[in-house]
């Protein structure tokens, strides 16, 4: 592991001249460090961290609202998956989106339930479920803790991630809830929601109507994240269609 890091300061260093290895390419190499070596452990902290963040920064629907009820109707029984605890809320906005981190926080938006029957929810949440049981989440969080301010927040030592703070934990939490996901990732995660569905004796073709509904809302610029980051597609439709 030293060697590693050696290598990262080396590499810092060929850009100029040693004296020029300041405090801040150092601070970089050692974020670089952390996150190549970003445990499952480190991606729970971290979630933590940024769920907590984004809460803040969003209006929560009271757990007495009618999206939370509905919400809490929808998921029922299901505490958990695959081992991970799970912490259902929903946040108030127009904004068709919703999320799952590594500690097993899962947001769902107001605006993606106003679009979306209570199948098509489920098959949301089991493939934002995935992207956290198939280990896309960890690697997503690899790379906003390596490409923004985050990095500068890492601690040298073991390659630990250290308590993030204003602009950083701002900039990392952005990166992790609209992480863009390669179309291998959002074929795998959609074949883990039709499973989720099946297990939990729902409704698998829902991720067709899924599908459909995204597509319609292609081109509509009014708050549609999970297009950006989860771009619906007609081989996704397909593959869904073949899964089933």
């Amino acid at each position: 592991m030293k060697k590693t890091l050696i290598a990262l300061l080396a590499a810092g260093a060929l850009s100029g001249c040693v004296e020029n290895l300041n405090t801040s390419s150092i601070s970089a190499a050692q974020g670089a460090y952390a996150a190549a070596s970003f445990s499952d452990a480190d991606a729970r902290t971290m979630a933590d961290q940024a769920a907590t963040e984004s809460d803040s920064q969003n209006k929560l629907s009271p757990t007495n609202s009618a999206y939370s009820k509905r919400l809490a109707r929808i998921v029922k029984g299901v505490n958990s998956e695959d081992g991970l605890p799970l912490n259902f809320r929903v946040y108030e906005t127009d904004e068709i989106n919703a999320f799952a981190m590594a500690n097993g926080t899962v947001r769902v938006y107001s605006g993606l339930m106003d679009k979306m029957s209570d199948d098509e929810i489920r098959f949301v949440i089991g493939h934002e479920i995935g992207h956290v049981a198939l280990g896309h989440s960890r690697k997503a969080m690899q790379v906003a803790l390596a490409t923004n301010a985050a990095r500068n927040a890492a601690a040298s030592t073991g390659g630990k991630v250290a308590v993030l703070s204003g602009s950083e934990l701002a900039d990392f939490t952005e990166g992790v809830i609209n992480a863009q996901f390669s179309q291998k990732q959002e074929s795998d995660a959609d074949e883990y929601a039709v499973s989720f569905t099946k297990r939990h004796g729902w409704n698998p073709k829902a991720g067709l109507s899924v599908m459909k509904k995204l597509q319609a809302l292609e081109g509509n610029s009014s708050g549609a994240s999970l297009l950006s980051s989860h771009p619906a597609s007609k081989d996704r439709e397909q593959h869904i269609k073949s899964l089933l």
